[in-house]
């Protein structure tokens, strides 16, 4: 059956396990219960659930007290720092992946698909310190772990999305508003690929791909930038 190292996750958390099952729910993906059906905790879908309510809840709490910034702009500030790639960033750099109880199909994805999962797990993982030990011991957590992300987002504009950064710098140079076309979709309707060009005017600035039209868009604008070819 497996366990987690209880030593090791209160050293990652800085936090005291009185429910080590919470937290080994935590880590628990769902695929795993479809290979290990009597595993006897359930998968980390619920405490999730809880954890990104509990993390919006400080974030949002944090940012008012401290950055006296319009509400949009400070949604957007939000809104960088809670997304699923920065949250996959922080799981990893904390060593959450070692952890994760995944099928062996999805042990094997390395891709945005891993990322969601760890970004999950985060989630879950305040949702089981906030049962376990209270909104305190998650705010700690959140302000050393997450809240330390902001000024690198807010110095770096990183909050603004790569289609908005793109749309203001090519309509500062030019007065055009980019637009974006499929170039091509593959693979079945439950996991497909859009791949998505960026245009200005007729000339294509950019092109990515992505398992959604938006998420390629926001792909294509990305690669844009890196580009600059506007």
């Amino acid at each position: 059956m497996p366990t987690l190292n209880k030593a090791e996750i209160e050293k990652i958390l800085q936090t005291t396990m009185n429910n080590p099952d919470l937290y080994l729910s935590a880590f628990t993906h769902r695929s795993y219960l479809n290979e290990n059906r009597s595993f006897h905790l359930p998968h980390n879908e619920r405490l999730e659930f809880l954890g990104d309510a509990v993390l919006e809840l400080a974030a949002t709490e944090y940012l008012y007290r401290n950055y006296p910034h319009p509400e949009g702009e400070l949604t957007n500030f939000r809104s960088a720092l809670v997304n699923y790639k920065m949250l996959s960033e922080i799981a990893r750099r904390l060593g959450f992946e070692k952890f994760l109880l995944m099928s062996k199909g999805e042990a094997k994805d390395t891709g945005r698909a891993r990322q969601v999962i760890l970004a999950n797990c985060i989630e879950a993982v305040i949702g089981a310190m906030y049962m376990d030990s209270g909104y305190q011991a998650c705010t700690n957590f959140i302000g050393r772990e997450i809240l330390v992300e902001l000024p690198k987002i807010i110095e770096g504009e990183t909050y603004l999305d790569p289609k908005s950064r793109l749309q203001e710098l090519v309509q500062e140079k030019s007065g055009i508003t980019p637009t974006y076309g499929v170039v091509s979709e593959s693979g079945p309707d439950h996991n497909k690929t859009f791949v998505v060009a960026a245009f200005v005017g007729n000339d294509e600035v950019g092109r990515g791909e992505g398992p959604s039209k938006q998420e390629a868009e926001i792909a294509a604008a990305e690669n844009a930038l890196n580009n600059n070819k506007f």
